[in-house]
């Protein structure tokens, strides 16, 4: 609001500013006034702890983490840039920012506090791994196995680089290479969770069985997680296993009623079994979990014009197009129900 105010007023608020300064307010970050601050437990007593240090930089990067891991991101973000400008050496607090800002897809803005941080610390492996992800996300390849390899030549046990090379390769589609080196990253730590689910849909996508105990073996490190259980569906129904596929979504929707991906896979599945009243509901609900999702309305619309419903699937086609105007099925299932209503 200050530099709006100064726009229009730049003498009277020119005076206020010299005012503010002179009272040491300069150093006031925006997140200082936000309710969040002190309506939250968790951050009312840290807060607190800045106004009475406001020098302290790692106040605002404890207090940036949590935020972060409350998904205030932009708040966390200010709090980050806050504790990097008031000390200087420490390459965590660049590298934090740089974090932040590539999960939000800056990655201009990401490259440059990483660049930093490991200015700061060439030994920062977070740093190194962040830049890793970062040219994995460009697709350039050597620099990501550059800044892995960096990381391997310190610590060889270093399950997070042993992870990031797999994804590198998986993302080249050297399925061999990727399943080594996720692989490694279980024997190195053998909790890896993110690797032994890659493990599960790499051997999933070649059909092989061991997949569904690297999906079991993710599932109960973490259950508050249903991604492996949705996971194992796709395996029992890319293999034709009907029955298994559905009991599979049906579990995953029982811990999870807002998992849009087992409904809609649910309503495939009735739909080839001619089922269509059953699949419409399925559609019905990936509609309602995930209004934007133009395939889930496209796909209901599809069951409605099959139940004469029609009506309701030209509404369902229109949507699916404002969702997506470049989405090609309900463009040509509208230009066809319109030809058969004419006739």
């Amino acid at each position: 609001m200050k530099k709006t105010w100064i726009s229009y007023l730049p003498l009277i608020l020119g005076m206020m500013l010299i005012i503010a300064c002179n009272n040491g307010k300069e150093n006031t970050t925006a997140t200082d006034t936000d309710p969040i601050l002190t309506s939250n437990p968790n951050l009312k007593s840290i807060t607190e702890d800045i106004q009475r240090s406001p020098e302290d930089a790692a106040l605002y990067f404890q207090r940036g983490n949590i935020l972060y891991r409350l998904q205030y991101d932009s708040l966390a973000l200010k709090d980050f840039k806050k504790a990097a400008a008031l000390d200087t050496t420490k390459a965590e607090y660049y590298s934090a920012v740089g974090d932040l800002l590539f999960e939000n897809k800056d990655i201009t803005g990401s490259l440059e506090w990483l660049k930093k941080a490991i200015a700061k610390n060439p030994e920062d492996q977070k740093a190194h791994l962040k830049m890793a992800k970062m040219f994995l996300y460009m697709q350039d390849y050597a620099k990501a196995f550059g800044e892995i390899n960096i990381v391997l030549r310190k610590d060889v046990y270093n399950s997070e680089a042993y992870f990031l090379k797999g994804m590198v390769y998986k993302d080249m589609k050297d399925t061999a290479k990727a399943i080594s080196s996720f692989q490694t990253a279980v024997q190195v730590l053998p909790d890896s969770r993110e690797a032994i689910i890659q493990l599960g849909l790499l051997y999933s996508a070649k059909k092989d069985p061991i997949a569904l105990k690297y999906l079991d073996n993710a599932f109960k490190a973490d259950s508050t997680d249903v991604f492996p259980i949705f996971a194992k569906g796709v395996y029992h129904q890319a293999n034709k296993n009907f029955v298994a596929a559905k009991e599979a979504y049906k579990e995953c929707i029982l811990r999870n009623n807002q998992y849009t991906d087992a409904f809609f896979n649910l309503g495939f599945i009735y739909m080839q079994q001619d089922s269509v009243q059953k699949a419409w509901r399925q559609f019905d609900m990936a509609v309602k979990t995930d209004p934007t999702n133009p395939s889930a309305y496209y796909n209901r619309g599809v069951c409605s014009e099959a139940l004469d419903s029609l009506k309701n699937a030209f509404a369902d086609y229109q949507q699916a197009l404002q969702l997506d105007p470049q989405y090609a099925s309900p463009k040509e299932a509208l230009k066809s129900l319109q030809a058969r209503i004419k006739s």
